[in-house]
């Protein structure tokens, strides 16, 4: 990539990060590619959908999520560090309103690039499960696509209800009750 394509490229990444934080995944593409100081034509040269431009935000944010399950990967309670990853997973789906059903949409294997981001966040979520479910803390059967959805749902009936700070605790804790061998 050129020096200019690239800053391009990482202005209407910063300018997207921000537009997401305050308006939402809805937020206006050409508002973006305004304040990037670009034009629409470029913003859709380097991210074609919309789901790009979101897809490309998330995998920023991606790398963090990676780094706590690979220290959960060792924690002395293997059931507590599956909970702490499902708790990571909330609070970066609820970073951007509208991510939880954007996530929750991509569907797993598919080539979207949301679809692609979402594929190590399941491995890393499935090595957590699977150790706690071999120290007999969570029963058999659970598969991870189950949980990380339900953790976006958690996400989005939290998003939804901004007037109760303690859903989202709430609805995880009810969520690893269920868990329970």
């Amino acid at each position: 990539m050129r020096a200019d394509a690239r800053r391009n490229h990482e202005r209407l990444l910063a300018e997207a990060r921000a537009a997401f934080a305050a308006h939402g995944t809805d937020a206006s593409l050409e508002d973006i590619a305004r304040r990037a100081g670009v034009g629409i034509g470029t913003l859709y040269r380097h991210f074609p959908t919309r789901e790009a431009l979101l897809g490309a935000v998330v995998r920023d944010g991606l790398a963090g999520l990676l780094d706590r399950s690979a220290e959960l990967a060792t924690a002395p309670d293997p059931r507590a560090a599956l909970v702490a990853w499902l708790r990571a997973l909330i609070t970066h789906a609820r970073e951007y309103r509208g991510l939880s059903v954007a996530l929750m949409s991509a569907a797993p294997g598919g080539s979207s690039t949301l679809a692609e981001c979402g594929e190590p966040l399941r491995a890393a979520g499935d090595r957590l499960l699977t150790r706690a479910r071999t120290a007999g803390a969570v029963r058999a059967g659970i598969p991870i696509e189950d949980l990380t959805k339900l953790a976006h749902a958690i996400a989005l009936a939290a998003e939804r209800s901004p007037e109760d700070p303690e859903l989202a605790d709430r609805l995880l804790d009810l969520t690893v009750r269920g868990l329970a061998p």
